[in-house]
């Protein structure tokens, strides 16, 4: 299983959110591309980015950091966090992103992620953050009344290959993943790449998430544990 260490950019800074909430914020440090270099040197395979502003603004606010937080860790970056133009998903695939993380408007706009899937193919990845199973929107302050496993099997029939799925009612509190809504996630995508977000913070979270037997439960996203120190990225790759 792959491991991605995560940089969430709140006023230029890494930080990180308890479940989400904007006013619960812990910032971590002000070099998103030192750190970024940092867990490169550590071993990331891959980095997880999301532009915290963008996602309650609906619009990118750290174009520049992210091309400087690529650049410095050299292997493949997923970025998401207001991604719901066609300019704003160009404008980050072109700053060298792997791939770009559509969120909101995987629900809210049908039709664009469609066309977005359609030009990009597989460089298009679509986070699902729900609470209860439920579909919550525009930085997680909306919940919807879609069920996250109905969302995963439209978005699997568009053609996307990778969906990022976060129970945000876990993240941020290093009480370990809701196993039982990731395995659903993957059984109602088969299609689909699974990366599990929200929760993982110890050996022991991974060791459960490969023990639920799901093929294509690919990877896992952490961040506080990491910046926290109760566990290295090291220790997770095994």
């Amino acid at each position: 299983m792959i491991i991605l260490p995560a940089i969430d950019l709140k006023g230029g800074k890494c930080v990180r959110l308890r479940q989400g909430r904007e006013d619960d914020v812990t910032v971590y440090g002000d070099d998103p591309a030192a750190q970024a270099a940092d867990w490169r040197r550590q071993g990331g395979e891959e980095l997880h980015v999301v532009d915290l502003d963008g996602a309650f603004a609906g619009t990118p606010k750290h174009a520049a950091v992210i091309a400087e937080i690529i650049k410095a860790f050299g292997g493949p970056v997923e970025v998401g966090g207001g991604l719901r133009t066609p300019e704003a998903l160009a404008a980050v695939l072109d700053a060298g992103a792997t791939r770009a993380i559509i969120g909101s408007a995987a629900l809210e706009d049908p039709e664009f992620l469609s066309s977005s899937v359609e030009i990009y193919g597989d460089r298009i990845a679509v986070g699902i953050d729900a609470r209860d199973g439920l579909v919550q929107t525009r930085g997680w302050v909306e919940t919807s009344g879609t069920r996250a496993t109905d969302l995963a099997r439209a978005v699997a029939a568009m053609g996307v290959k990778t969906i990022i799925y976060t129970d945000t009612a876990t993240d941020g509190m290093l009480g370990g993943p809701n196993l039982a809504q990731m395995a659903a996630i993957c059984d109602a995508a088969p299609t689909c790449d699974i990366t599990a977000s929200g929760g993982v913070s110890s050996v022991q979270d991974v060791k459960n998430l490969i023990a639920l037997g799901k093929p294509n439960l690919r990877a896992a996203i952490v961040g506080k544990a990491l910046y926290d120190g109760r566990v290295t990225l090291q220790e997770l790759r095994f």
